[in-house]
């Protein structure tokens, strides 16, 4: 049976910015998907994150500052539910989708640490393993197609709809079904075991990773370092 034919669970976070060492999760979703595509299960964070929301992320995701003191829960409880949900998704081998997981996985590893929290690493044994990357696949599959890579943009792209985008649980729905449509359309990726795929999906987002870093330093930046690593960026000592 492929990959494609079974559930798939998604995960997304809402942040404060783009930095995953500094910045803050303000909403989180972690969702299952039937193989027809519909939620059989899922569940919502909304985070005080501790922080002031920056005015261009409220902007973005619809979450002010003193809405999210007001109403949400205090991040540390919230990030250790977060982090054994996704832990729980992987133990069980359910495929995790993860839009642009560097970003997302990372920042939630970095949230475990600023807490004291076990990691999702910690918490498996092993890195988290089989993570599904809609943007990386899209990059593998159709490396020169011109556009924009954004999430909006595969959902138009795979014809897949996207409500209320910057939603957590819309963006996490939304990346599973974009990446189920992705398998039926490239089928020698949708016949891939988890395993083959995301050691697949390891390779390409170094090569994509040094692609880019190629064209910074030849074109605006000659010291550019882009990250290598999926779908966790190390800890820095």
């Amino acid at each position: 049976m492929s990959w494609i034919t079974g559930p798939l669970a998604a995960f997304d976070l809402e942040t404060t910015g783009t930095d995953v060492e500094t910045d803050r999760v303000v909403t989180a979703a972690v969702v299952r998907l039937e193989p027809a595509g519909d939620v059989s299960e899922e569940r919502t964070w909304l985070l005080d994150p501790g922080v002031v929301i920056p005015e261009q992320a409220s902007a973005i995701h619809g979450v002010s500052t003193a809405h999210a003191r007001e109403h949400g829960v205090p991040a540390a409880s919230a990030i250790e539910d977060i982090a054994e949900a996704v832990a729980g998704v992987l133990r069980s081998g359910t495929p995790l989708v993860v839009m642009n997981a560097r970003y997302d996985l990372s920042l939630l590893d970095r949230e475990c640490r600023r807490y004291g929290l076990e990691s999702v690493t910690e918490r498996l044994g092993t890195a988290p393993v089989p993570v599904v990357d809609p943007l990386v696949i899209d990059k593998h599959v159709d490396k020169y197609r011109k556009g924009k890579r954004a999430l909006h943009a595969l959902c138009a792209h795979y014809g897949v709809p996207l409500e209320d985008a910057h939603d957590a649980r819309a963006d996490a729905v939304a990346a599973a079904r974009v990446v189920r449509r992705m398998g039926e359309r490239h089928r020698p990726v949708g016949r891939m075991s988890l395993t083959a795929l995301h050691e697949l999906q390891v390779r390409a987002a170094a090569a994509q990773s040094a692609s880019l870093q190629e064209y910074l330093r030849r074109t605006t930046n000659p010291t550019a370092v882009v990250e290598s690593a999926w779908p966790v960026i190390p800890r820095s000592p």
